[in-house]
Parts: C-alpha cells; sequence; structure tokens
C-alpha cells in the first residue's frame, strides 16, 4: 500500500513514503504559543489584574470554563494526564472545597458577572464524584456564572464506574454532550493498559445519554497500545462503528516513560511497529470514512449533520485546550490542579500538585504558577496555525485585513521553507491562500511548524509526540 486516496472532506491520500519521512515529533497545536513556552512566573496579583482589565460590556463574548477533576479509581498505563489514584472519595469533597474558593475568586475580580456558553470537566476521571458532589460543584458555579441556554456543557466519562443515575442526574445538572472513554475492546489490549471495559458497559451509557437528551456523545479510541494489530484495531473499529457516536477522536499513542511513570508498565515489545501503526491508522479512516464520518483536523471525525462538522464547512472551526471546538475564540477560565486558560492575550497555568493548590488558595492566593503574554506576532501566527489545523486552508487577506500586514512580506521566510512541501504535494500556494492537499492532511502538524517561530528561536525540553 504505497498511496491509496480516501475519500472525504476534501479526501485523504496516503503516502507512506511521505508520512515515513515527515513522521518527526512536534505539538498538537492545542494552543500557540504552546504549553512548554510558558516560561513567565504569573503572581497571584497580575493574574488578577489580568482578570480585572477584561472589558465589561453586553457584547463582550461569553466564557469557557475548563475544571480539571485529577482523581482516577484506577491506572490506566497509558495515561498521560496529570491525575491521582484513589478510592477515597471523601478527597473529592475536600478538593470541591478549593475549588469552591478559587471560583469565589475569580468571580470576583471580573468587571461584571459573566455569562458561560462553554463548560468541560475533564481529568483524571470527572465521575469520579459522586452525582451528590457534583450537583454541589455545578450550584457552585450557577452561583457565580450564567450558564447560557444552548451552551456546551461537557464532559468525559469513564463507562466503567457511571450507570443510568450518573447520566440522568448530569443531564439534570445541564450538562449536554460526553465524551465517553474506551481505547480499544481487545481484551488482550485492555489488559495490557490495565483498563478492562466491556461493549456493553459502555453501550448501556451511550444509551442512557440518548434516552436523557444529550445533544451528543463522542468516544475516544486510542492506536498504537500495546498488542494491537490491524485486524484486533479494525474489528474494535465495526464495534464502536454499532454504537454510532456522533463524534470519534482516534489519537496516537505516545510512548514516553520518561516523563510518565505509568507508561513503564508497558512492555515496549508489544507496541507495534511503526509501518504497522500505518496500517492501523489508514485502515481506521478508511472504515470511518466509509460509515460516513467527515475528518475533522487531524484526528477527529464527526457525522455529517454533527456540529463541529456543521463548523468546519462554514469555516467557524476552532481549536483549544479541550481539543476542536465549535465556538468563536473565547477567553477560558480553568480551575483545578494544572488547568491551563487564557485571558485576552495571557495565558496561565495552575500549580501541579493538590498540596501547592491548597497552599496557595490557603493563603488567598490564585493558584497559578506560570503563563506567557502573546505579543503581537504571537497573535498572528496563533491566527495562520488555528487556520490551517482546523480549515486545512488559509486566505491572506482574512489575516492581512485582521492584522495589517503583508502575508508575503510577513512570512517571507515561511514561504521559503514551504517550498520543499510544496515539491512534495503537501499544500499548494495561490495567489490567494494556502491550500493543504489530500496527502498533505495528514502531515498537517508538519505544516503548521513551519509557522511557529519558537521552534526556530528558542530550544524547549518539552517531549514532544511523533507527528503520526
Amino acid at each position: 500500500m504505497g498511496k491509496e486516496l480516501i475519500q472525504g472532506l476534501g479526501g485523504v491520500e496516503f503516502d507512506r513514503e511521505l508520512i515515513v519521512r515527515y513522521d518527526g515529533k512536534g505539538p498538537r497545536y492545542t494552543s500557540y504559543p504552546t504549553a512548554d513556552r510558558f516560561t513567565e512566573v504569573v503572581s497571584s496579583e497580575q493574574y488578577a489584574q489580568i482578570l480585572q482589565q477584561r472589558l465589561p460590556g453586553a457584547l463582550l463574548s461569553p466564557l469557557s470554563l475548563y475544571f480539571h477533576i485529577p482523581f482516577c479509581n484506577t491506572i490506566c498505563y497509558y495515561c498521560g494526564c496529570n491525575k491521582i489514584i484513589t478510592k477515597d472519595t471523601s478527597k473529592a469533597d475536600v478538593y470541591i472545597d478549593y475549588l469552591n474558593r478559587e471560583i469565589e475568586m475569580n468571580a470576583a475580580q471580573l468587571p461584571q458577572r459573566s455569562r458561560v456558553s462553554q463548560l468541560h470537566f475533564g481529568g483524571g476521571t470527572p465521575t469520579f464524584l459522586s452525582e451528590v458532589q457534583l450537583a454541589r460543584l455545578i450550584g457552585v458555579v450557577r452561583t457565580h456564572f450564567d450558564l447560557l441556554p444552548g451552551g456546551e456543557y461537557s464532559i468525559e466519562i469513564d463507562p466503567r464506574k457511571v450507570g443510568e443515575s450518573m447520566i440522568r442526574t448530569l443531564a439534570g445538572l445541564g450538562f449536554n454532550r460526553m465524551s465517553v472513554g474506551i481505547q480499544d475492546f481487545n481484551p488482550a489490549v485492555q489488559e495490557a493498559v490495565n483498563r478492562i471495559q466491556s461493549e456493553e458497559e459502555t453501550r448501556s451509557v451511550i444509551e442512557a445519554a440518548r434516552m436523557h437528551g444529550f445533544k451528543s456523545v463522542s468516544v475516544d479510541l486510542i492506536y498504537g497500545l500495546p498488542k494491537q494489530t490491524a485486524a484486533t484495531v479494525a474489528e474494535t473499529i465495526e464495534r464502536v462503528l454499532s454504537l454510532r457516536p456522533d463524534r470519534i477522536a482516534l489519537y496516537n499513542y505516545a510512548h514516553l516513560p520518561e516523563r510518565f511513570m505509568p507508561q513503564r508498565r508497558i512492555n515496549e515489545a508489544d507496541l507495534p511497529a511503526a509501518e504497522v501503526k500505518l496500517d492501523i491508522l489508514q485502515n481506521s479512516i478508511s472504515q470511518l470514512l466509509d460509515a460516513g464520518y467527515v475528518l475533522i483536523g487531524m484526528d477527529h471525525f464527526a457525522l455529517p449533520n454533527d456540529d463541529l462538522a456543521v463548523a468546519q464547512r462554514r469555516g467557524r472551526l476552532q481549536r483549544n485546550f479541550q481539543g476542536y471546538s465549535t465556538h468563536a475564540d473565547c477567553d477560558l477560565l480553568a480551575f483545578g490542579v494544572s488547568s491551563i486558560g487564557k485571558v485576552g492575550a495571557n495565558y496561565h497555568q495552575n500549580v501541579k500538585t493538590l498540596d501547592e493548590y491548597y497552599a496557595k488558595l490557603d493563603a488567598g492566593e490564585f493558584p497559578v504558577v506560570r503563563g506567557l503574554q502573546m505579543n503581537r506576532d504571537d497573535v498572528i501566527r496563533r491566527a495562520v496555525i488555528q487556520a490551517l489545523m482546523c480549515q486545512f486552508e488559509l486566505y491572506y487577506q482574512a489575516i492581512e485585513v485582521s492584522y495589517m500586514i503583508d502575508f508575503f512580506d510577513y512570512f517571507a521566510q515561511e514561504l521559503t521553507l514551504l517550498q520543499p512541501l510544496v515539491a512534495d504535494g503537501l499544500l499548494t500556494i495561490e495567489t490567494d491562500g494556502l491550500f493543504v492537499t489530500a496527502k498533505g492532511r495528514m502531515l498537517i502538524r508538519s505544516i503548521a511548524m513551519i509557522f511557529d517561530q519558537y521552534l526556530r528561536t528558542k530550544t524547549t525540553q518539552a517531549r514532544y509526540s511523533r507527528l503520526i
């Protein structure tokens, strides 16, 4: 299988030789500049000023809120998230006490009571919290913010720990979207990553979500896990398709045991070879597109009538720390350990451990530790990278009008650096814009990296995942 055209939104063409040649390591661009560039120390006083300077007014765009719930009952060996393994649910009560303080402190500094159009609970495992604990936390949120009707309110679900009662409670609290972790249905793979999960319990959660009015159900899959083969993953995809989720995320497993300790429990000899990973990816994309899903960005798929697919068709697709989004770029307030937010041109990240988090809040300080204030060049490059990652195309005029630049002059160096990619057929440079080709879609991160000024001028200690 040297080259194969898979028909989808614009088509995807696999060129094995090119994919192997370009498959280095690089950022996923959930932000630009990327989080590993957050080197500025952000004090509690500085963060308070950032909140205070958010412009008031009825026309101000609504907020997005993110809550990091770090607790998990068991450890999944592949996981690279910031998590705490415990079965003691009382720890969540204490954590919610401190989230309450952080919410109150943020709300107190904002110029006016703020509206919210997006809310996401991530982790860890948000459903580690009991129904009572979740209701308590949402109650605090609603005390200080106005959750708009028709907003996008999502939560990550572990089907192994959730029943119909929890789904009913979540719907009653206002959640209307969920992301269901699956990763792989094969028993040998599940055992190798310490995540045993049946298709039946997964199906029951998705059916309960639909019964209780959830607008969208997404499932997460990972390719490159130990014991996976092209045949076993194809079977998992078929079983997932029988569930007919609205969205499917197909992530590349990044094996970084030097960074994530749980991954040291994975036997590297069990990981599929690079050639097998490419077979898995190519076959999976074929299956999903044949089943009627649309390729969104680089690793997401959606049914044609899903909001993500509609947003892409209309040029409104966005990318942020939660992945692809349908809402326009807006300020993001992030709560809990290690969470990352953005207000105006300022990124900020909270401390990573519970002890630090509690100590900061006990001292009456915001638990922020680092961040970055974007300069004009950052803002311009962020817009360019966002357009490429979301739309696979970029029109010069949109950037020139928004930022008062001449695109060919401003990005002269980048346009020169793009020439080898043009020669390889990854994109075309036209008189009105840049257009990613069918074969370039699989290497969109390589294209975006050309516009990353930091990769050329500043070293980083980050260990990026492989592009494919």
